[in-house]
């Protein structure tokens, strides 16, 4: 039988997995380094973190059956209408290349607190863990708030590395315009995501609970 040790490890690689991988809050990351408000994306990042925290806690405590399938149709048409907001406040976004001429704030930590917290794949990302790798590695207790914090550290790091990505995209494009269409792109991007979600989680779940 596979030991503890090896259950862990395959925590660590499948949140490392869905972690990293381009989704609508690291392509926000990536647009935040781009537009050279790297240094103003702590708190997003923080946000991102604190969301996953309540999930992992909240679903390794109590369970996945705290979540209804009703709540999670509901969950992700709010999730669905945040991230056309960020969409849309993306492409509005005022680009500022002057160095003595401070960059509107894009994202806050309440932006990466809530598009987390109604992203239905942050929540489906979370049920393996807390449902399945949790239980098999033993991890309950102290230890269940101990990981859970680690995987939140790391939740946070993710749009963090996308926002270090973008700032050193950022700093070789030194042209507003050019700029300004790469925000075009990553909203349309996110237009995109928003679209995928509610046809994956809203009408889909909806039509097979009718």
């Amino acid at each position: 039988f596979p030991s503890r040790g090896f259950f862990m490890l395959a925590i660590i690689a499948y949140a490392l997995g869905v972690m990293y991988t381009p989704g609508p809050v690291n392509l926000l990351g990536l647009n935040v380094g781009i537009n050279g408000q790297g240094k103003q994306a702590l708190g997003f990042c923080l946000g991102v973190g604190l969301a996953m925290l309540i999930y992992l806690l909240v679903l390794g405590w109590a369970g996945a059956a705290w979540i209804s399938q009703g709540s999670r149709v509901v969950l992700s048409a709010l999730g669905c209408a945040y991230i056309l907001y960020l969409a849309f406040k993306v492409a509005r976004a005022n680009i500022t290349l002057e160095t003595h001429a401070p960059a509107p704030r894009m994202l806050s930590f309440r932006d990466g607190l809530m598009m987390q917290l109604l992203n239905p794949k942050a929540m489906v990302a979370t049920l393996p863990i807390t449902t399945l790798q949790f239980p098999a590695a033993g991890i309950q207790g102290v230890s269940l708030f101990l990981w859970s914090l680690g995987l939140a550290a790391l939740a946070a790091g993710a749009p963090g590395s996308y926002v270090v990505m973008g700032s050193l995209l950022g700093q070789r494009v030194k042209h507003a315009g050019l700029i300004k269409g790469f925000n075009w792109i990553m909203a349309g991007l996110l237009v995109a995501v928003s679209l995928s979600i509610g046809y994956e989680h809203v009408w889909l779940a909806a039509t097979a609970q009718s």
